[in-house]
């Protein structure tokens, strides 16, 4: 590649990027799914489009496993585990034996229905049994429902891409052999192994970053997203399962009361933003508007078989004995949303030769274009219907995302130092410019709202609320007080930027 075209590829690239990024927010204030809206600039960008030609299915399968990566680590290193503690039985039943059901009364629809052969109507059920990460985590930051049930779909969605993956390995043999014996003992192996693996990396990560003083308190993020993805390249060496690895890997990682924890979960955000927008886009190029007419139907028809009959009798079937409530049982069964993670295993059986396996892909892409469509805008009024969630019930808001920039207001985040001069100030002797005030304060692993008497301390974590016009001159006065003191003007110090 010459750099011209280099130039030119960064920029479609990164005018793509902006472009999805604009389009998320206008998505998200229309009800439209995120994740649709990704795919329909690849498929707006592609070879039916504007006429980019992308056809290279392995290394989309290869990207997309890699992104896939990257947004489970994103998922555990948000994941609270006092939400999920209590459900981890019932949730990895739901992604072992619900994955199981659900793939086998799929493929069964597919067989009868579709007259496909047993190995393709067994890929299909596999490829789409599994809910989809980022669809769940994406729903959940904006849908208040029960601490319970959101910790269950959490979990779930955080635990079935492996027996997803596995099974789809599974059947992507050829040729095809099913050995029910072998394929247990395997399934059995990569989830423990890869459990095993991305639970010690997890823990011993933590203890090491907790002891080590990095240089810059930026490299925490990095360091902490690096484990998470040493998890699941280690898993995968030795041919287990590196999806769980990577997710309990982050999840010890983000509930272990690490340092710069604010940090980390914002940078994780924003790469499992970015590996969701390149991973939607690439799927996107990758699919041909003109040759999907013809499985529209198919499509259609396998996605009732899974919305209306195999996802309820698995969730019945791996919930028998765990006493959910009927009411969380139908909205799991409806909350099944399906995302990248069907379309990126539908390039597993191209890649590994099986015959007609193409078509499985332009299925899955219908399919997840339209059931998200259906039951992405239907769960909020569902929730409501089912008494899950009140009228009243405030929007659970990510504060970068809705009100600070209506109000054009800014979160401040800092963290004491050790050398600082701002321990021991109290809030009121450090004088922020009005209307900047410190809203929160995080020491120590709790945290609490300040008063005018309270006193900063080395290794607080500071959050403050300002105006962008006032931000310049609350960022001055807190580097004036840290380099001076409370009296830092005395001494002709106003903060600025060396």
């Amino acid at each position: 590649m010459s750099l011209d075209q280099l130039y030119l590829t960064l920029l479609i690239g990164g005018l793509v990027l902006l472009a999805s990024i604009v389009g998320t927010r206008v998505a998200t204030r229309v009800g439209f799914p995120s994740l649709l809206f990704f795919l329909l600039v690849g498929v707006v960008v592609g070879e039916d489009g504007l006429g980019l030609q992308f056809d290279d299915v392995e290394l989309a399968r290869n990207v997309g496993t890699a992104a896939l990566a990257v947004i489970l680590v994103e998922g555990g290193l948000t994941t609270r585990f006092s939400d999920i503690r209590d459900v981890l039985a019932p949730a990895s039943a739901l992604a072992t034996l619900g994955v199981g059901i659900s793939t086998a009364v799929t493929a069964v629809g597919a067989h009868l229905f579709l007259h496909i052969d047993w190995q393709l109507a067994l890929l299909l059920g596999a490829i789409v049994s599994s809910t989809d990460a980022a669809a769940v985590f994406s729903v959940l930051r904006v849908l208040p429902l029960p601490r319970r049930l959101a910790g269950l779909l959490e979990a779930e969605s955080g635990f079935n891409d492996a027996p997803a993956v596995i099974l789809v390995l599974v059947f992507s043999a050829v040729p095809f052999v099913f050995e029910p014996e072998a394929a247990a003992v395997n399934l059995v192996y990569e989830l423990v192994c890869g459990s095993a693996i991305g639970l010690g990396v997890g823990y011993l990560g933590s203890v090491a970053l907790r002891r080590v003083a990095l240089p810059a308190s930026g490299l925490y993020p990095i360091a902490t997203f690096g484990l998470g993805i040493v998890a699941f390249a280690a898993a995968g060496s030795v041919h287990a399962s590196g999806f769980i690895a990577a997710y309990l890997a982050a999840v010890v990682l983000g509930n272990s009361g690490m340092h710069h924890r604010s940090a980390t979960r914002s940078f994780a955000e924003g790469l499992g933003w970015l590996a969701q927008i390149g991973l939607f886009v690439l799927l996107g190029l990758l699919v041909d508007p003109s040759e999907l007419r013809h499985d529209v139907a198919p499509a259609v028809v396998i996605g009732l078989v899974l919305l209306l009959v195999a996802r309820p009798l698995s969730v019945m079937g791996a919930l028998v004995g765990f006493h959910i409530p009927w009411r969380d049982q139908v909205f799991l069964s409806w909350a099944g949303l399906r995302g990248a993670v069907p379309i990126v295993l539908a390039t597993f059986p191209v890649v590994a030769g099986v015959r007609d396996s193409t078509r499985l892909l332009n299925i899955v892409f219908v399919l997840v274009m339209v059931f998200t469509l259906v039951q992405g805008p239907s769960l909020r009024p569902l929730a409501h219907r089912l008494g899950l969630i009140s009228r009243e019930a405030t929007r659970e808001i990510q504060v970068e995302a809705a009100p600070l920039d209506v109000l054009d207001a800014e979160l401040l985040t800092m963290t004491v130092q050790p050398l600082s001069r701002l321990h021991n100030v109290t809030i009121l002797e450090l004088r922020l410019p009005d209307p900047a005030v410190i809203t929160l304060i995080i020491r120590n692993g709790h945290t609490f709202v300040p008063e005018p008497d309270t006193r900063i301390a080395t290794g607080d974590e500071l959050l403050i609320v300002t105006t962008s016009k006032t931000r310049a001159a609350a960022e001055s006065r807190l580097r004036a007080v840290s380099r001076r003191g409370k009296l830092a003007h005395w001494f002709d110090e106003y903060g600025e930027v060396e």
